[in-house]
């Protein structure tokens, strides 16, 4: 397992890698960055990012999008996949933010995970990105990254991973670390072909100098 101080290190390069890591889901306010962080769920963000201008042009408010007709609101989801669920979801969800919560997005991980389509991932990344809270949300990338560096074990589940990066790092880079691991999956180490040969953090990997057949010291 990675350290501390060696999980640190990783992310420091990660940072040094990509500078300008943030969220690309385009949003201009909480309630948008909300119904995008929904509709992303087993979707691309770029995906997501052709579907929303539109939808946010007819239905910029949760009012909007909670009077919206059903139908409607497929129509301009339907390139994104579960669109049927996804648009029952964000009507939902736009409904119980006029009941509950006035109209706004609240602010606390319990309340967002009360709304329709909201897991812990999406709820962090709300907390980070629109509220500047501390968080991690642990996304496929950021959970490849953890598990082949081994800052986490192989075997650990999403919540797992999240809380052993809240204990390796300050919680003042929580956000940070987040998207500059995302930025690394979906960049540098991917999937099915990792950029292993010349990567910054080679000499830490294990999974990277496994794949290269580099001799490990014992």
């Amino acid at each position: 397992m990675l350290s501390k101080a060696k999980t640190q290190e990783a992310i420091r390069i990660m940072g040094e890698m990509f500078p300008d890591a943030h969220g690309e889901l385009v949003h201009r306010n909480s309630f948008e960055l909300l119904i995008a962080v929904i509709l992303s769920a087993q979707a691309t963000d770029v995906g997501v990012n052709k579907a929303t201008p539109a939808l946010f042009a007819a239905y910029p408010t949760p009012e909007a999008l909670a009077q919206a007709p059903l139908e409607d609101v497929m129509a301009k989801i339907k390139t994104i996949g579960l669109y049927r669920n996804k648009a029952k979801n964000i009507k939902n969800c736009a409904q119980m933010l006029l009941d509950d919560f006035g109209g706004t997005v609240p602010h606390t991980r319990e309340e967002l995970m009360r709304l329709p389509g909201v897991g812990r991932k999406t709820a962090n990344v709300v907390l980070g990105d629109a509220f500047g809270v501390p968080a991690i949300a642990v996304d496929t990338h950021v959970e490849r990254v953890s598990k082949r560096l081994r800052i986490c074990k192989q075997s650990a589940s999403v919540l797992e991973v999240e809380e052993t990066l809240m204990k390796k790092l300050p919680e003042s880079i929580w956000v940070d670390a987040h998207h500059r691991m995302i930025f690394f999956g979906r960049y540098y180490c991917l999937a099915r072909a990792p950029k292993c040969e010349g990567c910054p953090l080679l000499y830490m990997c294990q999974d990277g100098q496994k794949r290269l057949g580099i001799k490990q010291a014992k």
